[in-house]
C-alpha cells in the first residue's frame, strides 16, 4: 500500500508558516527545495512525491517563505532566509539523514544549508543549481531600465516568465545575497554530490554548473550533462534520471 501524503504548517521563529508535506518511510529523508518562484506542486516535485509514496522513501517537499502556500511578505525574502528555513525543516520535518535535492535557486539553498547539518546530510542532488544567480546571472540580465530603478527607488518591478504579474525586485535582496556567495572560493561537503545540468538551459547555462563543479570538495561529485535539456528538466527522461539519481543517493 503506498503511504499516504499528510500536509501541516512548520511555524517559524517570527510567526511565518511553511507549507509542507510529508510522506513517511524509510531510510534517508529526501527533501525537496525548490525554484524561486516555484512550489511544491511542480512536475519535479510530484514525480518524486510518487516515486516515494510507491518505493517506501521518507519525503518533504515544501514552499519557501513567500512562495506558494507559504506566509511571508515577497519583498522580505532573501536568500539568507531561505537557507534558515531548509535549516528549520531538516531539524523538524525530517527524520535521520537527509538527502537534498534542490531544483535552480533551491541548489543554492541546499548548499548552503547542508554545512549547517553535516551530521545530518547524506547526499545533494541539485538540478540546475543556481549558486550565486542573483549577482551572476538575473542582475546582468534585467534590463539597463529595470537595474536603475533598484539602484535609485530601491525596487523596481520584474516580469515574471511563467506568465504571472510582475513582482518586485529590491536592492536589499540583491544587497543581501553577495553575503552567500559560493562560487569564489572551495565549497566542502562532507557528502556526495550529484548535479543534472540541461546544456540547452538558457536560465543557468551549463557552464555555470561545471564551474560549481571546479569549486566542490566533496567525497564524490558527479554531473550529467543533458544535450537537448531545458531549465526545467521534466520531461518523462528528465524525471527518469532525477528518480534515478535520489535512489543512488539514498543507497549510498
Amino acid at each position: 500500500m503506498p503511504s499516504p501524503e499528510r500536509s501541516g504548517a512548520l511555524v517559524r521563529p517570527d510567526g511565518e508558516s511553511l507549507a509542507w508535506r510529508r510522506i513517511d518511510g524509510d531510510g534517508p529523508t529526501v527533501i525537496w527545495v525548490g525554484g524561486f518562484r516555484s512550489d511544491m506542486t511542480g512536475t519535479k516535485a510530484q514525480a518524486l512525491a510518487d516515486a516515494a509514496a510507491a518505493r517506501g522513501w521518507r519525503f518533504v517537499r515544501y514552499d519557501h517563505f513567500a512562495h506558494g502556500a507559504s506566509s511571508g511578505d515577497w519583498r522580505q525574502a532573501s536568500i539568507g532566509r531561505w537557507r534558515e528555513d531548509l535549516i528549520g525543516v531538516i531539524d523538524e520535518l525530517a527524520d535521520g539523514p537527509v538527502v537534498l535535492v534542490g531544483s535552480s535557486m533551491g541548489g543554492w539553498v541546499s548548499l548552503l544549508a547542508a554545512p549547517a547539518r553535516p551530521d545530518r546530510l547524506h547526499a545533494l542532488v541539485l538540478v540546475a543549481p543556481a549558486p550565486d544567480f542573483t549577482h551572476r546571472l538575473m542582475w546582468p540580465g534585467l534590463s539597463d531600465e529595470t537595474r536603475q530603478a533598484i539602484l535609485r527607488d530601491g525596487e523596481a518591478l520584474a516580469p515574471d516568465h511563467d506568465g504571472l504579474p510582475p513582482y518586485p525586485l529590491t536592492r536589499t535582496f540583491f544587497d543581501e545575497s553577495r553575503q552567500w556567495t559560493l562560487l569564489d572560493g572551495p565549497i566542502r561537503l562532507p557528502a556526495p554530490v550529484q548535479i543534472l545540468q540541461g546544456m540547452a538551459d538558457e536560465a543557468v547555462p551549463w557552464r555555470h554548473a561545471m564551474e560549481l563543479v571546479e569549486r566542490l570538495e566533496a567525497p564524490e561529485v558527479t554531473i550529467s550533462l543533458i544535450k537537448d535539456g531545458d531549465h526545467r528538466l521534466s520531461g518523462p527522461r528528465d524525471l527518469d534520471r532525477l528518480l534515478a539519481a535520489v535512489e543512488t543517493a539514498r543507497a549510498g
